[in-house]
């Protein structure tokens, strides 16, 4: 079976010359001297839509660094810059060895158990890449199955999802390369560790699934692209195919799509007892769904829609023959679980768990009963229901934080989940459906006291009334001296997204040198359900950026903060909402960092998967969107003869999720601009996306560079850290 959440994260996988500045020494021997910005060559492009004149002086930006000799060199005049400036940035080095040292203990990924054997990853603290291995039994001895570690020597290459099919026999795993969205699958036999012939390639935004009797696997591509356009094309025409083991690529055949619309996203998932394939067609970025099934033992398997219009989430849960489970937020913007009799001529809907005050975050179907995880203020609350609906037992979670996993078969009296929270890094549990006991499967053993920190939530008002919650963790004893710090506030504000407590090395380090981390859940998440979402999307977007500004200033007017303290952090949709607060409010901010942000709303839907993002941004091809995209567009909102913070862009130069090219113009027109003589400097990663399978080492050095260019400009003092000398004793095995 599987959990509602994991199949939701797959159809999400279904935005003049340059001013140079003086750079005098000041009296303080700890600044550093300000950069000297390279030369940026302007365009001539003015066009004027919808009766606005818009100037854009660095479309050429946009060009592929792969392809465009002088964005390469662009590139690399940039990147030079902004090293020299942050390789002597105070206690840099010390900070980083810190980073390095709580990244140091072992992680491990939630156990799949098939045929009596157990997958798992596990990364022993500071490899590049996690390594799968597997098990014969749950206490047998684990055996290396796949260590990415070998792909590539920079270790960028990335083991990128990975299903054993029903007897644990063989391994379906995707790879995926310098951090791109495409994948290639390939197929492991588990016994001897071979790979077998089968390789598909120009996946993307895809599904993984077996077909119940392992003849072969059902996955979505696109068309092969245009040569010198593979990672910034728009992606359309996506198609669900079959592969066949043991068969070429060019033999697959086509069994679900939508020729007569080929902006649509289609993704196919196999029912949990194999005769159907459900599959999912989307638009966008919204949780709105056609729904269509193939009986896969029909001769002709004609798709047949169950679910029409696009208008509501409807994620499989799991199927008793043709009673199939879903979670839905048809009429229930908490969403609700529903059962449909796929053979009845009406589809009508039997409510087996009811919308409830809470947001329903996602529903598992294992071992005859309904796990159901949900969002209590943003924090995690599981009960196990039965199929009828009725409540069995709430889940004994071990404290405040996010849950997740509960996946399993039909037949299973076991699943696994994770917990974690801002002081304690992710612990995998065993659950024991019949008795309802929980016990530890790995913990890690880390370099610090979770006790030495503390976490809080905290509720503050926003502009227009509304009750905005927020987490700050701090250590205890800064907490109980109620001790003004330097504080970093993230945010993200979209898609439907929540950002529950979780984990992070670079946050406790930041932590251990006196500063404070906050973590604003502001409008267009998905903390509450859809209004929230709605509250912070399309004609709502201003509504994100207010609700931030007003963390900012609770922040500041509460005293958590020290007065020229603030750091602000944002990526993807959260790196859109950096540089948009940055430009209405430079006076609140004291240093940002946008990261892989969506800087230019006018071309966003231009580029890669940029197109599915209309759904929270509206479309730039409209009037009324455009005029509204043009008011917050970063790019397009610089304010010249401002006093701007210091600003640290960070982008990677392969990234073809939010095409670099965003954050490309983006620090060029702050450094052209007069928004005085802080540093406006971008960091551009090589071989890396969009974040996903980012190198462990490269991941320290980023986080190390940030942290040290926010505290430097917040004024947190990292010579109190001391670079340690010899790793933790307990860390690693």
């Amino acid at each position: 079976m599987r959990s509602s959440a994991r199949f939701r994260s797959v159809l999400l996988a279904a935005s003049a010359a340059a001013l140079t500045l003086s750079s005098p020494l000041a009296a303080d021997e700890h600044e550093v001297p300000l950069p000297l910005y390279p030369e940026t060559a302007t365009g001539d492009v003015v066009e004027t839509i919808f009766g606005n004149v818009v100037a854009d002086p660095y479309r050429w930006l946009e060009d592929d660094v792969r392809v465009s000799e002088d964005v390469a060199n662009w590139v690399t005049e940039q990147s030079d810059v902004t090293q020299s400036y942050l390789s002597v940035l105070p206690g840099r080095e010390a900070y980083e060895a810190r980073i390095k040292e709580l990244y140091n203990y072992e992680r491990f990924g939630i156990p799949v158990e098939k045929g009596g054997r157990y997958f798992y990853t596990r990364n022993d603290g500071l490899q590049n890449q996690a390594v799968l291995y597997v098990r014969d039994g749950l206490t047998g001895d684990a055996r290396v199955l796949i260590d990415p570690n070998q792909w590539a020597k920079d270790g960028a290459t990335a083991l990128a999802g990975w299903v054993p099919n029903e007897d644990g026999t063989k391994l379906l795993y995707g790879i995926q390369d310098g951090g791109s969205d495409w994948r290639t699958a390939k197929v492991l036999d588990v016994a001897t560790g071979e790979e077998l012939s089968d390789a598909v390639e120009w996946i993307k935004f895809s599904a993984l699934e077996w077909a119940k009797d392992s003849s072969g696997f059902y996955y979505s591509r696109f068309p092969v692209t245009e040569e010198g356009e593979t990672f910034q094309a728009l992606n359309t025409n996506q198609k669900v195919y079959f592969h066949r083991l043991g068969t070429p690529q060019s033999e697959d055949v086509v069994v679900f799509e939508t020729a007569d619309r080929p902006e649509l996203n289609n993704v196919g998932v196999v029912s949990d007892d194999g005769a159907y394939l459900i599959t999912y067609s989307s638009s966008g970025t919204d949780d709105r769904y056609e729904v269509s099934l193939i009986d896969l033992a029909g001769e002709d398997r004609a798709a047949r829609i169950i679910i029409p219009g696009f208008e509501s989430n409807f994620s499989y849960i799991g199927n008793e023959g043709s009673r199939f489970f879903f979670v839905t937020n048809e009429n229930a913007p908490l969403q609700k679980v529903v059962a449909i009799d796929v053979d009845s001529d009406d589809l009508a809907r039997e409510v087996i768990i009811p919308e409830s005050t809470n947001k329903l975050d996602s529903v598992s179907m294992v071992g005859g009963k309904l796990v159901a995880e949900y969002l209590v203020d943003v924090k995690s609350e599981v009960a196990i229901y039965g199929l009828d609906g009725s409540e069995i037992r709430k889940v004994d979670l071990p404290g405040i934080g996010s849950a997740g996993g509960f996946d399993g078969d039909a037949d299973d009296n076991e699943v696994f989940y994770f917990f974690s929270s801002f002081n304690q890094p992710t612990a995998i549990y065993r659950y024991d459906l019949d008795s309802g006991a929980s016990e530890v499967w790995e913990r890690p053993r880390v370099a610090f006291e979770p006790e030495d920190y503390t976490v809080e939530q905290k509720f503050y008002t926003s502009k227009d009334g509304t009750r905005v919650p927020m987490f700050l963790v701090r250590r205890a004893d800064i907490a109980a001296a109620g001790e003004a710090v330097p504080t970093l506030l993230y945010g993200y504000g979209g898609f439907n997204i929540s950002l529950t407590p979780g984990f992070s090395p670079s946050r406790i380090a930041w932590l251990d040198a006196g500063g404070a981390y906050a973590l604003a859940n502001i409008r267009g998440g998905g903390e509450y359900g859809k209004a929230w979402h709605d509250g912070g999307r399309r004609d709502n977007k201003q509504n994100t950026f207010d609700d931030f500004i007003a963390a900012g200033e609770y922040l500041k007017a509460s005293g958590i903060t020290t007065p020229d303290g603030l750091a602000i952090e944002g990526g993807s949709n959260g790196g859109l909402l950096v540089g948009a607060v940055t430009n209405q409010r430079p006076d609140l901010v004291d240093a940002a960092h946008p990261a892989v942000g969506v800087m230019d709303m006018l071309r966003f839907d231009r580029f890669t998967a940029g197109r599915y993002w209309v759904d929270d941004y509206g479309y730039p091809s409209k009037e009324a969107d455009f005029n509204l995209l043009l008011t917050y567009s970063p790019y397009h909102n610089v304010q010249d003869g401002a006093d701007y913070p210091a600003v640290l862009v960070t982008t990677a130069d392969t990234d073809d999720r939010v095409v670099p090219g965003h954050s490309f113009k983006y620090a060029a027109a702050l450094q052209a601009a007069n928004i005085g003589t802080k540093p406006h400097l971008i960091r551009i990663e090589t071989r890396a996306g969009h974040g996903s399978g980012k190198p462990t080492d490269k991941a320290i050095e980023e986080a190390a560079d940030v942290g040290a260019f926010l505290a430097h400009h917040t004024g947190l003092d990292l010579s109190v850290m001391a670079i340690p000398t010899e790793a933790p004793a307990d860390a690693g095995e």
